[in-house]
């Protein structure tokens, strides 16, 4: 299977640092409800939702990767609680492709360290042993265990979804 550079580097860091995985391809998807239906054994719980926000706290603006099962929402007031800022919306097409070096929306994978973007995570995708993501390609899926990706990503842990 013919992967692009972004799923090439997720790959890399999975095998340099021995961690299991699986990988599937599958029919392009666009939404994570579309990709659950695709993922046989999976659930859309399992599913880690990345997302990526324009902030602007007033003295710096910038981009951040959220992280949340894929059956969740955000809490829009609890994550402006957080980040302490009031200026927060999702990023445009045009912005997630430019921050994540040309990937989809669809595809973009929960690696926001691949991008150099702060990457926060809910705690509930942590009730879950195995994730599952896009890995820089619509149709590509990898499963890895939760704590692995922590332990690669090492991201800000709140909760923020509803």
């Amino acid at each position: 299977m013919e992967v692009n550079a972004t799923t090439e580097k997720i790959i890399k860091l999975l095998k340099d640092n021995k961690i299991w995985f699986e990988m599937h391809e599958h029919a392009p998807v666009r939404t994570s409800e579309e990709a659950a239906k695709l993922r046989i054994g999976y659930t859309l719980h399992q599913g880690a939702k990345a997302l990526i926000l324009h902030i602007d706290d007033g003295q710096k603006k910038r981009f951040l990767m959220c992280v949340l099962p894929a059956d969740k929402k955000i809490d829009n007031n609890r994550l402006r609680q957080i980040l302490q800022t009031k200026d927060i919306r999702f990023a445009t097409i045009d912005e997630v492709e430019i921050v994540t070096n040309g990937v989809k929306i669809g595809g973009v994978p929960p690696f926001g360290n691949l991008f150099t973007v702060e990457t926060i995570v809910d705690n509930e995708l942590l009730t879950n042993e195995t994730i599952v993501f896009n890995a820089g390609d619509r149709r590509i899926t990898i499963a890895m265990k939760a704590k692995d990706y922590i332990f690669l990503t090492k991201p800000r842990l709140e909760s923020f979804c509803k």
